[in-house]
């Protein structure tokens, strides 16, 4: 099939690439030179594990190719996916402006039938909005083409994206157009050869599924996040309670983990984009605003625990911290706990050596030239000269650590883990006081 995927950030490129690897014949459109450029080289815009394998494979087999002109993009795929940035408005709103400028382009240029998918999340009824760009530029020019609009939300995990994409929980298709239904069946058919994982509902169930699920996710990391700082008053031990209730087939282990807050270009964002939607028809999520508070709150934990233990003023402190990516496996910083962190340090004097595998470009991209934060080129770097080590992110590789290694390395022999990466008794076993999320505090 002859498909065309407008926009090559983490949700397009993935399909993109994707889509090739079973065969069909994908165009990638993005209106950033640099970015196709860096495609057209060899190269990958984004940290995506694996991703760079199945791009060279298909540019390679004459499957996946890259441009930025709009008209030979619409003129390629009868399918036509908009997977461009959805951005927070300053209401917290999504920012559709660039879902409805490639409708308008589509609907400007195409001369055959198409199926337009809405691969970007959207808020419920943008499938009507981008019906209507369509049917605006269509009638501008007096032509009578026909089309359909679908709604295809994307559930890629940042650094599982293309295992995510390749074997899919579930593929959710709203339409109502019989020819569109048919080819979407087609298109996604070898995603399907095990049991059938597409669900296909109306377009407005479809978009809400999207902004329902990561609301979802949200919720459960929010709730043990709260019961953390509840089982720290109450000497209880986090970890074990989620042991202990994610045992119940009706709660289940994922997204159980208490830690120091979500972030990331999609739970913040798509949480504040159902809330705004809500609002629209006289709602108030209630739970949803308190899963936003508690995870904006949870973000503050880290350097509440820095201030008990030092004071309020951090003049002439300075703390190793280890992670800056929003979660592992990727560098996006978006949301991330790492920002909050390192400002809260800043403004109360502290200077910061940060290490992490793959962020620390992106980092340096966000703070600048900012004086009181230095880059280290690994772990074991960034504690030299350090009060007290701060992990954020639990990337693997800080999983087994030389905790020898990290007594003689720091002023002060305090480990800060904001993802309960290791087991207390250990650390106190090293001689190092311990400050995790929801355990009792481990004094050396």
């Amino acid at each position: 099939m002859k498909v065309s995927v407008v926009g090559t950030g983490y949700v397009g490129l993935v399909t993109g690439a994707c889509l090739a690897e079973m065969g069909n014949d994908v165009l990638c459109l993005d209106v950033d030179p640099n970015k196709i450029r860096i495609l057209e080289e060899g190269g990958i815009p984004i940290h995506e594990p694996g991703l760079d394998k199945v791009v060279e494979r298909n540019v390679k087999a004459g499957r996946l190719s890259f441009t930025t002109d709009i008209a030979r993009a619409v003129a390629h795929g009868t399918i036509q996916f908009i997977a461009v940035g959805t951005p927070p408005d300053e209401d917290g709103s999504a920012d559709l402006q660039y879902v409805l400028a490639a409708a308008r382009n589509i609907g400007r240029l195409m001369t055959d039938y198409k199926v337009i998918v809405d691969k970007s999340t959207v808020p419920v009824g943008t499938a009507d909005k981008v019906r209507a760009a369509v049917a605006d530029e269509l009638a501008k020019r007096g032509s009578d083409v026909q089309y359909a609009v679908v709604s295809n939300p994307e559930f890629l995990k940042e650094g599982a994206a293309v295992d995510d994409f390749m074997r899919p929980d579930r593929i959710v298709v709203g339409a109502d157009d019989e020819q569109a239904i048919l080819l979407m069946r087609a298109l996604y058919a070898p995603f399907n050869r095990n049991h059938e994982r597409l669900i296909v509902m109306d377009v407005r169930s479809a978009e809400l599924t999207k902004y329902a699920a990561n609301a979802m996710l949200a919720t459960r990391i929010s709730f043990m996040n709260e019961l953390a700082l509840l089982a720290e008053k109450m000497g209880a031990d986090i970890e074990q309670v989620r042991l202990g209730i994610g045992s119940d087939q009706r709660i289940g282990t994922h997204f159980l983990y208490a830690g120091c807050g979500y972030g990331g270009s999609c739970f913040p964002k798509d949480v504040k984009a159902l809330i705004k939607t809500a609002n629209g028809e006289d709602q108030e999520l209630l739970v949803l605003k308190a899963v936003e508070d508690a995870n904006e709150r949870q973000k503050t934990v880290l350097v509440n625990k820095v201030v008990k233990r030092f004071g309020a003023d951090l003049t002439g402190k300075h703390f190793a911290v280890w992670g800056l990516a929003f979660k592992p496996n990727t560098d996006d910083m978006r949301e991330a706990t790492s920002r909050v962190v390192l400002a809260e340090l800043f403004e109360r004097g502290a200077t910061v050596t940060a290490y992490d595998p793959v962020a620390m470009a992106e980092a340096k991209r966000i703070f600048g030239d900012e004086p009181r934060l230095k880059y280290a080129d690994s772990p074991n770097a960034a504690l030299q000269g350090a009060d007290a080590l701060i992990i954020v992110t639990e990337w693997k590789e800080f999983r087994s650590p030389d905790f020898e290694k990290i007594k003689s390395s720091l002023k002060t022999a305090v480990i800060f883990d904001g993802r309960n990466l290791y087991e207390p008794a250990l650390v106190k076993q090293a001689g190092l006081s311990y400050e995790s999320i929801g355990r009792a505090s481990i004094q050396a």
